[in-house]
């Protein structure tokens, strides 16, 4: 059984898919891994590329689905790893040699590894780590109560165990991913923080074009999670300092 499961989603990813298979690809570990990718039905060249490297992905489908959250579903059904990580189209890894200091950190059977992720532009540049380019800051010992103040972990730089990972909530559009760490942290007693940064991640995608929309679902999930006053507090806490650390970077939030 491999010890990682790998799964990319896509959509009309043409411009991005091929620097995440790259990635994938130039880690190496193969035997160790289960690389599946989902295809939402792409009407671009994004298919062509990935029939191009087929040979190197272990699973891989192509259909209409419900959105980003119904087709992570897909790739958890077909997911036969000991352990999850999803990176998306246009996501990598943050080196060369992540997966093998991965690989080794999850040979100490956490029920979580997360860490921290690398913000880049379209052209891949680095925009520096997520905690240093956000307000977020990556605690030591990561616990579901962390979130109370919004998404800690992308989810790109969170690797869970295959029997504690439910499936994602289609309620929510946007912001599943926060729900779904949460259900996950809540089931785990063995939450370890990765020695190096995990993977790098593309900025703008669905949620940050969907601000409102992802905002007001954010604040629904953590009210399911932390009940209304609590949540009411925490979310003026977040906005709080949300304005500080713009004004900070003079207007710019990253």
């Amino acid at each position: 059984m491999p010890k990682l499961s790998i799964i990319t989603i896509t959509y009309q990813a043409e411009a991005y898919i091929e620097r995440t298979l790259k990635s994938v690809f130039e880690q190496g570990c193969a035997e160790e891994i289960d690389y599946i990718v989902v295809d939402g039905a792409s009407k671009d060249q994004t298919l062509s590329i990935i029939e191009a490297n087929k040979t190197q992905i272990n699973q891989f489908i192509s259909e209409k689905d419900k959105g980003i959250y119904d087709a992570m579903n897909k790739g958890l059904t077909l997911a036969k790893g000991d352990y999850i990580l999803f990176l998306n189209a246009g996501d990598t890894f943050a080196s060369a040699t992540t997966l093998k200091n991965l690989l080794h950190e999850l040979a100490g059977n956490p029920d979580v590894l997360y860490g921290e992720a690398v913000f880049v532009n379209n052209e891949g540049q680095s925009l520096g780590l997520r905690s240093e380019v956000t307000p977020h800051r990556l605690p030591a010992q990561l616990s579901w109560r962390d979130f109370k103040n919004g998404m800690l972990v992308c989810h790109q730089a969170f690797i869970a165990k295959r029997s504690i990972a439910p499936f994602f909530n289609l309620e929510y559009r946007l912001s599943s991913d926060i729900d779904w760490e949460i259900q996950v942290l809540k089931k785990s007693s063995s939450v370890v923080r990765s020695a190096a940064p995990i993977c790098t991640y593309l900025i703008g995608g669905a949620s940050v074009q969907n601000l409102k929309r992802s905002w007001e679902e954010r604040y629904q999930v953590l009210k399911s999670h932390f009940g209304f006053l609590p949540n009411l507090i925490n979310h003026l806490v977040i906005i709080t300092r949300g304005l500080i650390f713009a004004l900070k970077k003079q207007g710019k939030y990253w």
